[in-house]
């Protein structure tokens, strides 16, 4: 089994039971959990001051474990990214180290890759995934396994019918594919506040997969059509959408969804937009490459991303 090593680079963990429970399933599997002596620090709504949050980081380059995992995201980690360690989180993943993490880890994903070229893992949280009374997602649990034991190859997605009629080329007789494209993305909202920073990656012909949570429809239109504006979107060779959840319409919207916000982004693009990617502020998630090169295929109903 795997050395884990807990930190929390973000938001405080309030949740303390649910930290407990969390803990002992990883412990149960078998994994040896390492926990930061500053893991379970608050200071406002951080874990921590900024300095104390810094220094977990380094503390987690520094621990030779096969999985760096974070605890949560919510948010923190933009204001310490001119100081971030990142010849030493370089060298960690050089010696095998898997940086995982979602949401608000995004931003030391995106950085790291910007001002590295260093290769993380989008996937689960500590409390996101194994906190809850409910047992761990079967699917998310098995692509977390495959990352701990280095067999993890790519994964895979039912496309729903919509994308089909967007898209006829996905149709074609003969499979749809990329080769050689850079995964990357992660949580939208993040993502976009690193727009025209040196925190940004400037990836060209790559595959952007986009997640967020707690967001109206338009407000996903409104950062998107930044990223459109800014000339990102058209640069890559597919978007992929995750989960976009937790939002309430109103009734001021008259019949505007997230569905509306898909149909017109795909009228503002060439490239394809695919939806329905497992991976989110959802139970059910893969783990994804951020940064790798992966290969994008559809077979019929299926998607695919492989990677070496």
């Amino acid at each position: 089994m795997a050395h884990i090593y807990l930190y929390s680079p973000s938001g405080a963990v309030r949740n303390k039971t649910g930290f407990k429970r969390a803990l002992r399933r990883l412990q149960a599997q078998g994994h040896e959990v390492e926990v930061d002596p500053a893991a379970l620090l608050s200071h406002q709504r951080f874990a921590g001051d900024d300095a104390t949050r810094l220094a977990a980081i380094g503390r987690a380059a520094a621990s030779g474990a096969d999985v760096v995992l974070t605890t949560r995201g919510g948010y923190g980690l933009t204001r310490l990214l001119p100081q971030l360690p990142y010849a030493d989180i370089q060298r960690s993943v050089e010696r095998g180290s898997a940086w995982v993490g979602l949401s608000d880890f995004t931003a030391l994903q995106l950085a790291a890759l910007a001002q590295a070229q260093t290769p993380t893992w989008a996937g689960p949280a500590l409390l996101e995934d194994w906190a809850s009374e409910d047992e761990p997602d079967d699917i998310m649990q098995a692509c977390f396994d495959d990352l701990v034991s280095g067999v993890g190859e790519g994964a895979g997605w039912r496309l729903p019918a919509a994308d089909f009629k967007a898209h006829a080329a996905l149709s074609a007789p003969e499979d749809w594919g990329l080769e050689q494209a850079t995964l990357w993305g992660g949580n939208l909202t993040v993502l976009c506040a690193l727009l025209g920073t040196p925190f940004f990656p400037q990836v060209e012909q790559g595959v952007l997969f986009l997640e967020d949570v707690g967001e109206h429809p338009y407000r996903i239109e409104r950062m998107l059509t930044q990223l459109l504006h800014a000339g990102v979107l058209a640069r890559q060779q597919a978007v992929v959408l995750g989960a976009f959840n937790r939002y309430e319409l109103t009734p001021h919207d008259k019949g505007f969804k997230l569905a509306t916000v898909v149909d017109w982004l795909r009228a503002q693009l060439r490239v394809p937009v695919l939806t329905g990617l497992p991976f989110g502020h959802v139970p059910t998630k893969v783990v994804l490459p951020v940064g790798r090169q992966v290969e994008m295929v559809v077979q019929g109903r299926e998607a695919l991303l492989f990677w070496d």
